[in-house]
């Protein structure tokens, strides 16, 4: 069975050092290098022939974190999948991860088998996010949990077509392809929908989807 790969970047090379042997004594993973910050990450990256599947990182770092190494890859290695760590989970910071593009958020104290639930889902095309972050990304943060009931049954069916689209890894130009649809239309459908359903980004519109059975959970 071929290995899924990974790096890990965190500052704390303990840290760093325990989470190579764990994920390498995971059936089906392999680390193929560790970094200690974002800056060393992308000069690693550019050394190797093999690039990681998934990189599991610290948000907090120095010389360059988390949140800025994630914008990079975002805009030069969009297929590789980011797990971000952190020991904080303010609204401001999980929303600021997951809006820039992260597939899973994790804390540091998270169980061993919550983080192997973690890598196993997201190396599957999916999104991995506790109980406390899709509260974020669904309501904002700060509104209650509004009954879907209503909701649901006001979407017209482009808009679910939309919804299902999103779910998947193709792009916004991608999903107007297949809705033979303008770019502009498909993003009136996600503003619409943005604006429908109390949500601040794409995330929140797959999580969304997931939790009300738009589409199988992922």
């Amino acid at each position: 069975m071929r290995s899924v790969t990974v790096a890990v970047v965190d500052d704390h090379k303990l840290f760093s050092r325990s989470l190579e042997v764990m994920i390498n004594r995971f059936r089906g993973y392999s680390v193929l290098f560790t970094a200690s910050d974002g800056l060393d990450f992308i000069h690693k990256l550019k050394m190797q022939l093999t690039r990681p599947q998934i990189v599991v990182m610290d948000q907090f770092m120095p010389i360059m974190d988390g949140a800025s190494t994630v914008v990079w890859l975002r805009d030069n290695f969009p297929e590789i999948s980011v797990i971000a760590l952190s020991m904080n989970h303010s609204e401001e910071t999980v929303l600021n991860m997951a809006q820039n593009g992260v597939k899973g958020y994790l804390h540091k104290d998270a169980e061993l088998t919550e983080f192997k639930e973690a890598l196993d889902i997201v190396s599957k095309g999916g999104y991995y996010y506790p109980d406390y972050v899709t509260d974020f990304l669904v309501n904002g943060g700060s509104k209650p949990v509004k009954s879907p009931g209503s909701e649901i049954d006001s979407l017209k069916p482009r808009e679910i077509e939309f919804l299902k689209l999103v779910c998947s890894e193709l792009t916004y130009k991608e999903v107007a392809e297949k809705m033979n649809a303008s770019l502009r239309t498909v993003d009136s459908y996600r503003d619409q929908l943005f604006e429908k359903l109390n949500i601040k980004s794409r995330i929140g519109l797959v999580l969304y989807a997931v939790r009300n059975k738009i589409v199988e959970n992922m």
